[in-house]
């Protein structure tokens, strides 16, 4: 990416004086001189044991564990269905009711299933 295509994004996504942080490509260096605190953080200068996106880091490792301990490893061609379960619970995790709520209302403007509707389908 040239100096400046860099340059001019920065002044597209943030005002003049804005902090903005960054890996170390070189690029970059050219936000100094219009005027962000640009705060540089190569990713070969963090400390061991220290992760760049802790967050991020967090995320991936409970959806890991999620894959491995439900699942027992999902296959490639069921991957994507899977991990829009994820996140569907991980987005919910805050609102325990929620799952109960959806089928409260989903029940509530559908008409009963009955036995016989049921078992003609999986014959």
């Amino acid at each position: 990416m040239s100096c400046l295509r860099v340059s001019s994004r920065g002044q597209d996504a943030s005002a003049a004086g804005a902090i903005v942080h960054t890996d170390g490509l070189q690029s970059y260096r050219v936000l100094a001189k219009h005027g962000y605190d640009h705060r540089r953080r190569p990713q070969d200068t963090t400390a061991p044991g220290e992760q760049m996106l802790p967050r991020a880091h967090r995320a991936i490792s409970n959806l890991k564990a999620w894959m491995h301990g439900t699942h027992r490893g999902v296959s490639d061609e069921h991957l994507p269905v899977y991990l829009d379960e994820y996140v569907f619970r991980h987005n919910r995790r805050g609102t325990p009711m929620a799952a109960f709520q959806t089928l409260l209302g989903l029940g509530a403007i559908h008409q009963p299933t009955t036995y016989r509707q049921i078992t003609r389908r999986a014959a």
